[in-house]
């Protein structure tokens, strides 16, 4: 903690600069109630208010834990680090889908996934999983996993039997649509189609999936 002047009031960056907290521990103290909000004007905290945090600091650092909330990229390389296993991109996403990672904010229109969570993650098994399931396919990838043309897989999507769950951008920064596995490994199981049929319908060939009926008419 920063042994400076005592101030009568403290700002937002001044309160967790002298109690030697960075500014995203602060902001996740005050989202978990651990730091009261401002209590005077002007968003600020009074003496009283900083003295009774610095009197308890080492219990709100231990709290607050140090690493930030952070993207999917970094959550994912952090996981891959810390349990020494390949973690696909889509893990973190899977694991908030499973309630295993809380989303706490955004950046940029991206979810940024909770430090504290990532910090105190035992789960290997659960990485291991989600890492399976969470993991995205372009079209093309998406048709070779389940052993289809590319014909066949626009025929899934038009009739509403898949549907991407993330996108990203291509070199040419075009939308790319990517599809989870675990979606695949579900429409893979579907008794619904014949999947031999399929599989064994040649090249040039009217799909056997070209029946489905079209998801947008039938919502309409």
């Amino acid at each position: 903690m920063t042994t400076a002047t005592r101030l009568a009031t403290y700002g937002p960056l001044q309160f967790p600069d002298r109690l030697g907290l960075s500014v995203p521990q602060f902001e996740r103290a005050q989202r978990l109630g651990i730091l009261p909000g401002p209590d005077t004007t002007g968003g600020r905290w009074s003496a009283a208010a900083f003295d009774a945090a610095a009197a308890r600091i080492d219990d709100i650092t231990a709290a607050v834990g140090t690493m930030p909330d952070v993207g999917a990229t970094r959550a994912e390389d952090y996981l891959a680090e810390r349990f020494g296993i390949t973690v696909n991109p889509g893990t973190a996403a899977e694991l908030a889908r499973r309630g295993h990672l809380p989303v706490v904010g955004e950046h940029k229109g991206y979810p940024l996934y909770c430090g504290l969570t990532l910090e105190r993650f035992t789960g290997r098994q659960k990485v291991t999983r989600a890492s399976a399931a969470g993991q995205l396919h372009t079209r093309d990838a998406a048709a070779a996993v389940l052993g289809i043309r590319l014909a066949d897989f626009d025929h899934l999507v038009r009739a509403g039997l898949l549907t991407h769950a993330d996108t990203t951008r291509s070199y040419w920064k075009d939308i790319v649509l990517l599809y989870r596995q675990g979606d695949l490994d579900r429409l893979a199981r579907s008794r619904r189609i014949d999947w031999g049929a399929v599989r064994a319908t040649l090249r040039g060939h009217r799909s056997p999936l070209a029946g489905l009926p079209d998801a947008k008419k039938s919502l309409s």
